[in-house]
């Protein structure tokens, strides 16, 4: 009688489905949050939550499953964050991708690192990318524009990562595992 890798049977459909699911997760939750958030519900300082959202996403999946967030599809939810935003086609696509090659750069020394390091590492980065995109639009428009929104969505950046973080873990380690397959 056989043993070993001989007696395992191929993977079921739904097993397929599920690990395929488990490891679309990042991306899919990136895109429909930045959806979601693109909805006119009103809410002040909606305009400034999603590219918060998006660097937060883009920065914790980068850093925790980065093969889980091709940079494909992190250019693609840059073009949604544009489109959604009214900002020039590209600039956030190219923003979030600096983030991502920067996260992912750095990541062998962030992952081991307390929380509250990655969590000022982020908050920086976060100043940086929005300082960026507020510089490139000042640029297209030849003109300085406020600098309010920016801080804003540093002030955002800093206070809704930990608890988008703390939801992002949970599903890291539950719903998305993708070693529970």
């Amino acid at each position: 009688m056989a043993h070993g890798p001989a007696m395992r049977r191929p993977p079921s459909l739904w097993r397929k489905l599920d690990a395929t699911a488990r490891w679309a997760f990042p991306g899919a939750l990136l895109v429909f949050g930045l959806v979601v958030l693109g909805m006119p519900f009103g809410m002040p300082g909606q305009a400034e939550l999603r590219p918060v959202f998006a660097m937060a996403c883009v920065y914790f999946w980068s850093l925790y499953r980065p093969a889980s967030l091709p940079a494909l599809l992190t250019a693609a939810a840059g073009l949604l964050l544009d489109l959604l935003g009214l900002t020039p086609l590209g600039l956030w696509a190219a923003l979030l991708l600096l983030l991502q090659w920067v996260t992912i750069a750095l990541r062998r020394r962030l992952v081991p690192a307390k929380f509250l390091f990655t969590w000022g590492l982020f908050t920086a980065f976060a100043a940086l990318v929005s300082f960026l995109a507020w510089a490139g639009q000042s640029l297209l428009y030849a003109s300085l524009l406020p600098l309010w929104p920016t801080a804003l969505e540093t002030l955002f950046a800093a206070g809704l990562y930990p608890g988008l973080a703390a939801l992002l873990i949970r599903a890291h380690r539950g719903p998305a595992a993708v070693e529970l397959t």
